[in-house]
């Protein structure tokens, strides 16, 4: 009686010896170069993927470092001009106790990005080493890396919709520091770190490695 507890062995497209274009998804016999409806490169694996995916990870975390440490915000009121940082504007809400908008704030400027950071790291390293996680769950969590990514640019959006309403010469402006493009620059960097990363490369360390 075979053993229920071994591993059903799947037939993938890759044993099979096909490729599937990862633009329009058509599946190819082996041989072909080009895909044979959009045109894309057909590679079974993206060979520079996780290079890729450090480098725009590397990229990210640099400019991730002058947006926490430089003004996100520069406030001029009656000639009076305050400076304030992701961190600093989180302590000036709390201080007019706002706390449900310093959360949403430090939430998506501090916990979102170190979190992807931390994620993507963990994927790309998953892939040459044991994992305490599952393919499947590394596969989820790949997936809400992609997901949420997005959302890391709420403190630029809201610095640039300032920006644009509040402008009434000496009595009130608002002018986004350069800590703003450093933050898009860093959330537009990991996310293409996120989108470098080939997901397929997780089955492949599974197969390798089933225990």
């Amino acid at each position: 009686m075979e053993d229920a507890r071994r591993p059903i062995a799947v037939l993938t497209a890759r044993r099979a010896g096909l490729v599937a274009c990862t633009t329009c998804c058509k599946v190819h016999h082996p041989g072909e170069a080009t895909c044979l409806r959009c045109g894309s490169s057909l590679h079974s694996r993206d060979p520079g993927s996780l290079q890729h995916v450090w480098a725009w990870w590397i990229a990210g975390l640099i400019m991730y470092i002058p947006a926490n440490i430089y003004p996100m915000l520069r406030t001029a009121s009656l000639g009076h001009e305050t400076q304030n940082t992701i961190i600093g504007g989180v302590f000036e809400l709390i201080a007019y106790n706002s706390y449900g908008v310093a959360l949403i704030v430090f939430i998506a400027s501090v916990i979102i990005p170190v979190g992807k950071f931390i994620a993507i790291a963990f994927l790309a390293l998953s892939i040459n080493r044991a994992s305490i996680l599952s393919a499947k769950a590394r596969l989820h969590l790949y997936e809400v890396v992609e997901f949420i990514g997005r959302w890391s640019m709420l403190d630029v959006f809201v610095v640039a919709i300032l920006s644009a309403l509040v402008q009434f010469e000496f009595v009130a402006n608002v002018h986004p520091g350069i800590a703003a493009v450093s933050f898009a620059l860093s959330v537009a960097f990991t996310m293409l770190s996120a989108q470098s990363f080939d997901p397929r490369l997780i089955w492949d360390a599974d197969e390798a490695d089933p225990t």
